[in-house]
């Protein structure tokens, strides 16, 4: 039975780090998926060298949205305009509200976001991760019967430090142990992970140097919060009784 997915992260380019890949799997497999980009990522240090204003610099990054929409078949995209590295200043409030009624819209089985700690550290991760977690639960506990799994893309604890904007290592990840789905990529889905990365022609440098194919390889990790999987699952609408 086909699921619907929503991936709900902070920024353009956030889906395609690594999320792209599994999304492309998830819709050659017949579900529905959904994507919410909560800024316009008109903050990027990028804008410097291209002499851009943070409103410019956001209308040109959701233009490359677009097209990562395209080159994704996304069953639906929405681009909201809150302010790229300042979430953390925003009444959190403001962030449910917005979240709460896409959500709500879409009624996934399954949603995606970042873990608790960003993967990179980034504030606006982590406030992202905040929000989408209220967002899971609160409806849940109102009767939204539809929600299942609320997911977390992560990587495993190598011991090594993770790779923030720059490419430059940031910050140590914590606990393999909860790791509850391993998703391995096939050719095509990798091939797709670079054709979104590539929609970001302004960003190529950074996507260049930060080595994200290379260092995602042929499988993505996941949280699952509130479930433990072992084996682990192989795909993120496993074990749910009403997609199997």
């Amino acid at each position: 039975m086909s699921a619907r997915y929503l991936y709900i992260f902070p920024h353009p380019d956030d889906e395609s780090f690594g999320p792209a890949a599994a999304i492309h799997g998830q819709l050659e497999k017949g579900h529905e998926v959904f994507l919410l980009t909560l800024t316009r990522g008109g903050a990027t240090k990028q804008r410097h060298k291209l002499g851009l204003s943070v409103e410019e610099m956001g209308e040109v990054r959701y233009k490359e949205m677009v097209e990562v929409e395209k080159r994704l078949g996304l069953t639906g995209m929405t681009v909201l305009d809150f302010p790229d590295s300042g979430l953390k200043e925003m009444n959190p409030r403001e962030i449910e509200k917005a979240v709460r009624e896409h959500v709500e819209k879409i009624k996934p089985q399954i949603v995606v976001s970042y873990p608790v700690h960003g993967i990179s550290g980034f504030h606006d991760h982590i406030v992202a991760h905040s929000a989408v977690k209220r967002l899971y639960l609160d409806p849940k506990a109102d009767g939204a019967d539809w929600l299942e799994r609320l997911a977390f893309i992560t990587l495993p604890d190598s011991g090594l430090p993770t790779w923030g904007e720059d490419g430059a290592p940031r910050m140590k990840l914590t606990g393999e142990s909860l790791i509850d789905a391993v998703i391995h990529l096939s050719p095509e889905d990798i091939e797709a992970m670079k054709r979104s990365l590539a929609a970001y022609t302004t960003y190529q440098e950074t996507i260049e140097k930060s080595g994200v194919v290379e260092k995602i390889g042929d499988r993505l990790y996941f949280e699952i919060f509130g479930e433990d999987h072992d084996p682990v699952l192989t795909d993120l609408a496993g074990a749910i009784p009403v997609l199997t």
